[in-house]
């Protein structure tokens, strides 16, 4: 993925995906939650915060994300957002075999395997 951006008289844009077989969804992590850490086999994934900040875990290392901020997540690498204090929205684009079964959860909060 190389995103393009373009100025333009009424602003500008900005290009995340052209041509690319690509799944596209917006992440709602509310206060005080956080999903399993895991990994995918058959994609990776873009993320862009829309909004409030969030605790991030990629690979071995953890940060705190604000909005504005992307990352891209390789395939095979773990990963996990955690909310704050505050709901989380989070731009997902996911490149490749997508699929809800190619999630490999490492640890999960709710039980789930």
């Amino acid at each position: 993925m190389e995103k393009y951006e373009e100025k333009r008289p009424w602003g500008g844009f900005e290009q995340f995906t052209f041509n690319e077989i690509s799944t596209v969804k917006i992440l709602e992590i509310s206060p005080g939650q956080k999903f399993s850490l895991q990994y995918h086999n058959k994609r990776k994934e873009f993320w862009r915060f829309l909004d409030n900040s969030a605790k991030v875990t990629i690979g071995g290392e953890v940060r705190e994300m604000a909005g504005g901020d992307e990352v891209i997540i390789p395939p095979k690498t773990n990963h996990r957002i955690e909310a704050l204090d505050k709901t989380v929205r989070v731009l997902e684009i996911s490149f490749g075999e997508f699929d809800e079964d190619d999630i490999v959860r490492i640890e999960d909060a709710y039980g789930r395997k």
